[in-house]
């Protein structure tokens, strides 16, 4: 199977109403469709709705397929996003859709949908009580493995197609705070690294648009009495690695400019990361005399 005109030949095509003008996408955006879990409720809102969102998949309970746009044109799935300093994702992701009732509340054993269904634990999809810092406390459904299995095919046929395309992540990520999706549950790690097949991305990207510190270059970490967030990546995503006291002399890597704001990557604890340059002064020797 291939793509002709960003369109997934021999896959129900049926497209959106809410559909933007030509991209090139470098990311997946993965979502929840937090929907009725009957087959097709997600995907006919999507295609047509008030809230003019859209989508370019979407994967059924049972692996069912369905395209929506084509993935050279922009869809409306990601809202206020970031990703990596580059805002607005629309413009430069494709979106899939995941059919599963997203956050519930616990009923015993079973979830309760924000929409008042109940989802039972048991066969053929089972809930399960979470929490992350993310997505806060819930109770979750599993993934059935006919829609990973279908997910893992599509990105795999996506990431050969598409050259493009660099990395994978879910919809909280670029959204913080404001998205729990794709669900904890989720194995995103497993398939990121089974599509990707290499290291995070972002560090190839961070090295190419930064520059060598000079030799021997320090600076001291000042956040007001707080601590500082050191980020694995230059971008203020959830990748927070060490938080480093205030008052601490740290070595500088590398410097750099990600989305109009200055980093700079230090080592503290072992570790290489990120901070932002405006929370650092520069550290200076008197001559001896």
């Amino acid at each position: 199977m291939t793509f002709k005109d960003g369109i997934l030949e021999g896959v129900q095509y049926t497209p959106a109403t809410h559909m933007g003008g030509g991209i090139s996408p470098s990311l997946v955006i993965l979502h929840d469709t937090a929907s009725s879990l009957s087959e097709g409720s997600a995907a006919d809102y999507l295609q047509d709705n008030d809230a003019k969102v859209s989508v370019h998949f979407v994967i059924e309970l049972n692996g069912k397929l369905r395209q929506l746009v084509p993935i050279n044109r922009r869809a409306n799935h990601a809202g206020a996003s970031s990703y990596h300093g580059r805002k607005g994702c629309n413009n430069f992701s494709i979106g899939i859709e995941l059919v599963n009732p997203g956050k519930m509340r616990a009923a015993g054993a079973n979830g309760i949908t924000w929409f008042g269904a109940t989802v039972e634990n048991d066969q053929p999809y089972t809930v399960e009580i979470a929490e992350t810092p993310e997505h806060g406390r819930g109770m979750w459904m599993h993934y059935p493995e006919a829609q990973l299995d279908t997910l893992i095919w599509l990105l795999r046929l996506l990431f050969a197609e598409c050259e493009t395309l660099q990395d994978i992540r879910a919809h909280w990520y670029v959204s913080p705070g404001r998205k729990v999706d794709t669900n904890p549950l989720f194995p995103m790690e497993q398939i990121r690294s089974h599509i990707l097949g290499r290291d995070d991305p972002a560090e190839d990207e961070a090295n190419r648009v930064s520059q060598p510190a000079s030799l021997n270059e320090l600076v001291i970490t000042s956040s007001n009495g707080d601590t500082l967030n050191m980020r694995r990546w230059p971008s203020f995503n959830p990748n927070v690695i060490a938080k480093i006291p205030d008052g601490t002399p740290v070595p500088v890597l590398r410097r750099g400019t990600f989305d109009g704001r200055d980093w700079l990557q230090v080592f503290y604890a072992g570790q290489e990361g990120w901070i932002v340059a405006s929370y650092a002064d520069p550290v200076t020797y008197a001559l001896p005399r």
